[in-house]
């Protein structure tokens, strides 16, 4: 399975920084996971511009070069919308709006829900968040971000885990089709696993075989 050089530079990050690891975890949900996804490791100015040129490449792969605005939830979500902007305004040589929201809205100063560039009618939006479990969060955004009137074109998230929503199908579909918008990743975790298995990352192997066939049967059991 063959992945771009940015997908490729995002997994090494992955890796290095320890927001990709391989074992034996129990998720927030109650499941079972050979692997764990924290993107909380990426505390590096470094890693902010490696983060938005992968968010701010698929943004361009999958949307375009047309969106107006980079949207982030809090609070996650809001270094990477400034990173993804910065990265995707370099892309299409234009300047690229960013905003979050709050999580209540402020009654002084600037005052509402939202900060940020001016989420008018009809700008075409991309949401941008980290990993994406059961989907709770995009669809709080998604629904905040409908009365303003932007276009919301889609969603990227940083890793696709493969696995089955509540709902019984993969989360991925289940968000896509609640906030009837797509949603897509930087990578998959197949993908990943496949480009790991034979690379090297800082002199180490990126993929121990083990855990690789362990991960294979996992997401072999959520389809």
């Amino acid at each position: 399975m063959s992945i771009s050089a940015a997908q490729r530079a995002f997994v090494d990050l992955l890796v290095r920084r320890q927001a990709l690891r391989f074992g034996d975890f129990t998720l927030k949900s109650g499941r079972k996971s050979p692997y764990f996804i924290n993107t909380g490791c990426f505390h590096h100015g470094g890693d902010l511009a490696r983060l938005g040129a992968a968010y701010a490449a698929t943004i361009q792969a999958r949307f375009g070069d047309d969106v107006a605005i980079v949207f982030g939830p809090a609070y996650k979500g809001i270094p990477l919308a400034l990173a993804a902007a910065q990265a995707y305004e370099a892309l299409v040589g234009r300047p690229v709006g960013w905003a979050y929201d709050r999580k209540e809205a402020k009654d002084h100063g600037d005052g509402g829900l939202f900060v940020g560039a001016p989420l008018t009618r009809g700008a075409r939006t991309v949401v941008v968040d980290d990993v994406i479990t059961a989907g709770t969060a995009l669809r709080e955004t998604v629904a905040k971000l409908r009365p303003s009137g932007v276009a919301i074109a889609g969603a990227v998230v940083s890793v696709d885990r493969q696995e089955r929503g509540p709902g019984g199908k993969p989360a991925l579909d289940e968000v896509a089709i609640d906030c009837a918008i797509p949603v897509v990743s930087i990578i998959t975790m197949g993908e990943a696993v496949d480009y790991l298995r034979g690379a090297t990352v800082d002199g180490k192997p990126g993929l121990a075989t083990v855990d690789a066939e362990r991960i294979a049967a996992h997401l072999a059991a959520q389809r």
